[in-house]
């Protein structure tokens, strides 16, 4: 095996923007971890499940950006985008923590994003564009 390696330059996230994420494992992984009464786990064990979490929520968030970024300047969907994407970036710049809590905070900025990402890919409302039919 080589030691060696490549360093992907993709200053415009072409590869990303290609790659659809993984989401089922990430979604359940959300429910397991708010599902949590009195969990028992170690420091670390939280912790790798926040840096799991932590890297999803970036990756979702630029999904989030690149569908928000795509839409007509007056449609509203595009507002609420960087609402959602102001405060996932003020939460996840907050340090992780070995902790219940912070892996159960960064599972709802992940199905906040989600949920976002979703209304940002359905079809936008015809009532809104003001079409009656």
């Amino acid at each position: 095996m080589s030691d060696t390696y490549t360093v992907l330059h993709d200053p415009h996230g072409l590869v990303a923007a290609e790659l659809p994420l993984d989401r089922a494992p990430y979604e359940a992984l959300v429910t397991a971890v708010l599902a949590w009464k009195e969990p028992n786990l170690t420091p670390r064990d939280y912790e790798q499940i926040v840096l799991q979490l932590t890297g999803h929520a970036r990756a979702v968030a630029a999904d989030v950006q690149r569908h928000a970024d795509a839409l007509p300047k007056n449609d509203g969907r595009g507002a609420l985008a960087e609402v959602i994407l102001r405060e996932a970036a003020g939460r996840l710049s907050q340090p992780i923590e070995g902790t219940a809590r912070c892996a159960q905070n960064r599972a709802r900025l992940v199905r906040a994003l989600y949920e976002r990402l979703d209304r940002l890919q359905a079809a936008p409302d015809r009532t809104a564009a003001g079409s009656t039919s």
